[in-house]
């Protein structure tokens, strides 16, 4: 189960229908729906600069939030709408479900990188590039995992290791069907250069031949 599943912090709003919502925008408030989970929707006020800064990070709608307001359960959430204003582009409403432990959500997961120390190619020198530091998974609300491990160990210089190489948590599978990438183990960067040189002066020596041939 991930154990960092940030908190949404919102209130209750009282009253509902346009003229609430407006009055809550006055406050520096942003109006909100909770809705799903066999209960009543809740509207509720979310503060506006949190909000923002929340939907600059990314992925708003592809987060897991463990929302509280006050006088009610906390209960896990994922936005499902945001509506912005034509002109400024600001947040304006928000619209959230409930989740229920069967629930089926996509969720970017961290990638956690272990056999470091261990890995061949990197005691060769080698330079580790993870090119996904997270992956889109479809997990069950129930057991959403804190994140993915992968194993370098084996990896020798110009080795990749894909996502058919993970292990992934009971239930959980890509969003995307072909076997991507995760990491791969590049050689160094003189070494590359040094190869490409070789490679140039060979053409080159070839090409001279050639003309002399002639």
């Amino acid at each position: 189960m991930a154990g960092e599943i940030p908190d949404l912090i919102a209130q209750e709003r009282t009253g509902t229908g346009k003229g609430a919502a407006r009055q809550a925008r006055r406050d520096g408030l942003v109006p909100g729906i909770v809705f799903g989970g066999d209960v009543d929707p809740l509207p509720i006020n979310l503060d506006f600069n949190k909000l923002l800064t929340m939907l600059r990070k990314g992925r708003f709608k592809a987060t897991l939030f463990n929302l509280k307001v006050e006088g009610h359960d906390d209960v896990r959430v994922i936005c499902r709408d945001v509506q912005r204003h034509v002109v400024k582009d600001l947040p304006t409403h928000v619209d959230f479900m409930r989740l229920k432990r069967t629930t089926k959500i996509n969720l970017f997961i961290n990638v956690e990188v272990t056999g470091e120390e261990e890995c061949v190619g990197l005691k060769k020198g080698g330079t580790l590039n993870v090119l996904r530091p997270e992956i889109e998974l479809v997990v069950t609300a129930a057991d959403i995992p804190e994140s993915i491990e992968i194993d370098i160990s084996a990896l020798e210089i110009g080795d990749n290791l894909t996502i058919s190489d993970v292990k992934l948590p009971e239930g959980a599978k890509p969003t995307i069907d072909r076997d991507f990438v995760i990491a791969q183990v590049s050689a160094p960067s003189g070494l590359a250069s040094s190869d490409d040189d070789e490679d140039g002066e060979e053409a080159e020596t070839e090409a001279a031949e050639g003309e002399t041939a002639e």
